[in-house]
């Protein structure tokens, strides 16, 4: 199983946190890296922060935020944020194209995801906005 994936790394306890600025509650750190692959304009991009992270709330338009107090919104991105789209089109997985919508109709479209994992195949590190495994996030969908 690739290393971005590995069920230790979907635990949803990381110790690196902070406060988003626009809603108050804490979040995961994310790597530049991450942030760069779906920022519109990465090159124009001025880090300002030295540790960055990903706010998953819905009702939140910031979608990272620096330690400095720095946003980038959702508006800034390129890649659509399935955790914050109500619709059944939002992406769920990033690295195979797995809808919410895609998931609910086929459950077992997590069976796919996880044999993909094990075979090495994703790139959550940087196709998951997130910068973390999206297997953590499949039986949230049973209870939407």
């Amino acid at each position: 199983m690739s290393e971005c994936c590995s069920f230790s790394c979907c635990d949803s306890s990381h110790p690196k946190k902070h406060r988003c600025p626009a809603n108050g509650h804490e979040y995961s750190e994310v790597s530049t890296r991450t942030i760069n692959h779906h920022i519109k304009k990465s090159w124009a991009w001025q880090q300002t922060g030295h540790r960055y992270f990903f706010c998953d709330d819905p009702a939140c338009e910031v979608v990272y935020f620096g330690d400095d107090g720095s946003t980038i919104l959702k508006s800034q991105l390129r890649t659509q944020i399935g955790l914050k789209e109500m619709s059944g089109d939002g992406l769920l997985c990033y690295c195979f194209g797995v809808t919410k919508q895609d998931f609910r109709s086929n459950p077992a479209t997590r069976d796919f995801v996880v044999s993909q994992t094990k075979a090495g195949q994703c790139s959550c590190d940087t196709s998951n906005p997130s910068g973390h495994c999206c297997l953590k996030d499949f039986p949230k969908l049973a209870y939407d």
